[in-house]
């Protein structure tokens, strides 16, 4: 049943969906997704930005994230709109403003049969970066065998009323469609060590490499089926937009769908697929490709496009990579990789997913503007010697020491490096 949404909330979504609507009908939107498209197809026109992971309770300025509405429904959508009108007003880098509202299904899972048993110290009271001890659930191959199939649930009743409820609220400005996942992100590595405490798991790499072996194939057989199920409810749609592709920038690509996609929903082989294994930073290739590697292909291999890597340094495990993963075309360079070699090995055959260390913006007194431009001019002029496609990811903001503008003068000084012209932000 469609949700009777009051009048105070439905003026103040429909007020922000039409500022988002002016928005998405100026033509630098389709400008944007056309240069993405270019790299992503490996023909760059210049260096893509892309900032998020943002410590949004730091942002607000002014009240301009400060919520209107007294329904949670309606304050789940504002908070979105919110978000979006800011970074458009304040950080502008290459980001796209869809004419349209996404509107997801509402779907169910019985999950993993493990659930995260943990200790947490929050960094303030008001923000959502924690630190977190895993406790250790998987020592022998009876705990393996905790790890169950997902059995995955589309609620299309649900689904039909959250779509009604937004279309009667601001359809008729920002029209909605229902949109499935765009994107398969498979990281079994990152739920592992949720489960199985990081330090003891690196030792049973050695120490009880059959274990591992174990239960990464359970994990992975169970990933697997749940990707089928969300592949036959029609859940998925072409993710070859505005998404983010894994860990990295937008989407948007010629290469996608691979092929005429079925009446009644899109396939993996439709789609950008992203894995990890950032636990493996310290790791040997060898035994990433051992213990990563072999299993996080046989997901990717579902996928038309992959993203590979976080925020292990993969300079030198860029080759198996890529022999493990054939559909490879971005690839991780966090910031402790050795651009140089990065650079040198990618060539022009991936893009060059560069993520500069965000510590610079929780430094004491005033932010380092001269080290962060160094930062960028370098890895531009490394990657250009090279011929390498190169996006600038900006992610894993922690803090900006509640200044928001150290955030706004990077987000201008980086889109003055690539290239681009744009007015100047508020």
């Amino acid at each position: 049943m469609m949700q009777d949404i009051g009048q105070h909330d439905r003026e103040v979504l429909r007020g922000l969906a039409t500022q988002i609507a002016e928005i998405a009908a100026q033509p630098v939107q389709r400008e944007t997704a056309a240069q993405w498209r270019a790299l992503n197809d490996l023909r760059p026109v210049r260096p893509m930005v892309y900032v998020y992971q943002i410590p949004w309770h730091e942002m607000d300025v002014d009240g301009e994230l400060a919520l209107q509405a007294t329904d949670e429904f309606c304050r789940g959508i504002e908070w979105g709109m919110r978000r979006a009108l800011y970074q458009w007003n304040h950080m502008r880098v290459d980001q796209v403003v869809d004419p349209v509202f996404a509107c997801s299904p509402v779907v169910r899972s019985t999950g993993y049969g493990l659930r995260i048993e943990e200790n947490t110290i929050a960094q303030d009271t008001s923000g959502g970066i924690r630190a977190h001890h895993y406790h250790n659930q998987i020592q022998s191959e009876s705990d393996v065998d905790k790890i169950k199939t997902p059995v995955v649930t589309l609620d299309t009743q649900a689904t039909e009323a959250r779509r009604e409820t937004l279309a009667n609220l601001f359809g008729d400005i920002l029209p909605v469609r229902v949109q499935g996942r765009t994107n398969i992100r498979f990281s079994p590595w990152d739920r592992l060590t949720t489960w199985w405490n990081p330090q003891q798991v690196l030792m049973d790499l050695i120490l009880n490499p059959a274990l591992v072996h174990k239960a990464m194939d359970r994990l992975t057989t169970a990933m697997m089926s749940e990707l089928d199920q969300i592949e036959q409810l029609g859940l998925l749609s072409i993710g070859n937009g505005n998404l983010i592709t894994g860990e990295g920038g937008l989407g948007f690509t010629a290469d996608l769908p691979r092929a005429d996609p079925p009446i009644n929903g899109a396939r993996a082989i439709d789609l950008w697929g992203s894995t990890m294994a950032q636990i493996f930073s310290e790791v040997s290739p060898q035994m990433h490709e051992e213990f990563a590697l072999q299993y996080e292909k046989r997901l990717m291999a579902r996928c038309g496009l992959c993203y590979y890597g976080c925020c292990e340094p993969l300079h030198r495990k860029i080759e198996i990579s890529a022999k493990h993963l054939p559909r490879m075309r971005k690839i991780s360079m966090s910031p402790w990789v050795d651009p140089h070699v990065g650079a040198e090995t990618i060539g022009n055959r991936f893009v060059f997913s560069f993520k500069p260390n965000p510590a610079f913006l929780a430094t004491d007194g005033r932010w380092d503007r001269a080290s962060a431009r160094r930062e960028i001019e370098a890895v531009i002029a490394i990657t250009q010697r090279h011929n390498c496609p190169l996006e600038i990811i900006l992610k894993d903001i922690s803090t900006v020491r509640h200044e928001p503008r150290r955030l706004w003068e990077w987000t201008e000084l980086v889109m003055e490096l690539v290239g681009c012209e744009r007015l100047a932000m508020v």
